[in-house]
């Protein structure tokens, strides 16, 4: 994904917010299907992505549970059954690889978003591996990502320091923050992800197609260029 920091002038970066959460399948193909706008002609080429916190099941417990288990309590067996089917088709045509016959625990992201959290102190594009790697790792290998060392591993793998990842997820402060963000996210009015907000005014939710964002963006560009004119 193209990214760069916002800054003032006919080349500013569009800022785009996204409010997510890393055990949403709907994301993933989201942010897939927004990627696969930008590069296209007319599409502009600075995006200033920020990640946002939001918790589909803010309690579930700490370690947890069963993914079988949750799922036909929601839904009923058959009909997670069915949900997964259509779900890995949709996946196959973002280019996701969706295993879940791999993912055996549906995980509390409290910590994950504290990571998240992290990575944007260092900058956007080290959040956005980390966002990327959160959702490969869960959705595509299966992983428990509500798990301490495998989220450090997963900073690891996206190129922060583990030292600062493992301090992320203990630390009160990070806590603090992504429940400030959440908060936030809910006084806004979002109730369902992904949901995406363009300049602080333009908001767009769902798993857009390619196409909504082809011909939007190029729009929220003129506008953003006309601005710093």
């Amino acid at each position: 994904m193209t990214q760069s920091e916002n800054r003032s002038g006919p080349d500013a970066a569009i800022p785009v917010t996204i409010y997510s959460d890393v055990i949403c399948p709907w994301c993933y193909i989201g942010k897939r299907r927004f990627e696969a706008a930008l590069g296209a002609p007319g599409v502009p080429e600075r995006i200033a992505i920020s990640w946002r916190p939001f918790e589909l099941n803010p309690d579930m417990p700490t370690e947890g549970m069963e993914r079988s288990a949750y799922r036909a309590a929601k839904f009923g067996a058959e009909k997670a059954r069915q949900l997964d089917q259509q779900m890995s088709a949709n996946g196959q045509e973002a280019g996701i690889a969706f295993a879940f016959d791999k993912m055996k625990r549906t995980p509390n992201t409290r910590l994950a978003h504290r990571l998240i959290w992290q990575a944007e102190r260092i900058g956007r594009e080290a959040q956005n591996r980390v966002v990327n790697r959160l959702f490969e790792s869960y959705f595509e290998e299966g992983l428990d990502i509500g798990k301490k060392d495998v989220l450090v591993a997963i900073a690891r793998d996206a190129g922060l320091d583990g030292k600062v990842a493992k301090t992320a997820l203990e630390a009160e402060h990070t806590l603090e923050a992504v429940l400030d963000l959440e908060d936030a996210g809910i006084r806004m009015g979002i109730h369902g992800v992904p949901f995406f907000l363009l300049m602080d005014k333009y908001a767009i939710s769902g798993a857009q197609p390619p196409e909504v964002w082809r011909d939007a963006l190029p729009k929220i560009a003129a506008e953003l260029a006309g601005q710093a004119a």
